[in-house]
């Protein structure tokens, strides 16, 4: 398995994982706070803005150590 492979293979899992955490301690909770259905609706699709706005942040911090890894290394 070449490195690159394992690059690959590491980041999916973390996708997976870290997908697995948000729907396990956010979007579940949320949806069972609620008994009516429009209520359901309307906290999916605000967690689905929160994913949203927290993959923003990750690729942010991602690209600033990308770009400004040289600096310091």
């Amino acid at each position: 398995m070449s490195n690159q492979s394992v690059t690959y293979l590491v980041g999916a899992c973390l996708g997976v994982f870290g997908l697995a955490a948000f729907l396990a301690l956010v979007l579940v909770p949320a949806i069972t706070a609620y008994r009516k259905p429009f209520e359901r609706v309307a906290v999916v699709v605000l967690s689905l803005y929160v994913l949203a706005a927290l993959i923003g942040l990750g690729v942010l911090a991602g690209a600033v150590v990308v770009l400004e890894w040289p600096r310091f290394f």
